[in-house]
């Protein structure tokens, strides 16, 4: 089954090692927003069955996304993607519905992890 993907990055570079990241032969159909505001139109949009999503970007950030998402949304799955690992942006991106939260840059087999854990593999 193909799963609908969502990379909501505003770093080109980043959205590129994200996907070089992806499980090799894992069926995905891969959109991207370039900031948080496009994120939020390309969910509403075609609501992809996965979003990655950074936090810090201009304008609409990942907080912002993910506190619109849980007001439009009953069900959203998104793992944050960030360099911010901050425990309190860990604990605030977890409390506004977040699966799952991977330090930047990617680490293959965590990612691989994170997705088996939630049922992407």
């Amino acid at each position: 089954m193909t799963v609908s993907v969502l990379v909501a990055d505003d770093s080109k570079f980043a959205r590129r090692q994200l996907l070089r990241g992806l499980p090799e032969g894992w069926d995905a159909d891969v959109r991207h927003a370039k900031d948080g505001q496009e994120a939020l139109d390309g969910f509403r949009e075609h609501p992809p069955d996965l979003m990655f999503l950074d936090l810090t970007m201009p304008d609409v950030d990942g907080f912002q996304v993910l506190e619109t998402l849980s007001k439009e949304f009953e069900h959203y799955n998104v793992i944050v993607v960030s360099a911010d690992v901050q425990p309190k942006a860990v604990e605030r991106a977890t409390e506004l519905g977040a699966l799952s939260f991977i330090k930047k840059p990617i680490d293959t087999e965590e990612l691989a992890n994170v997705l088996g854990q939630h049922g992407f593999l």
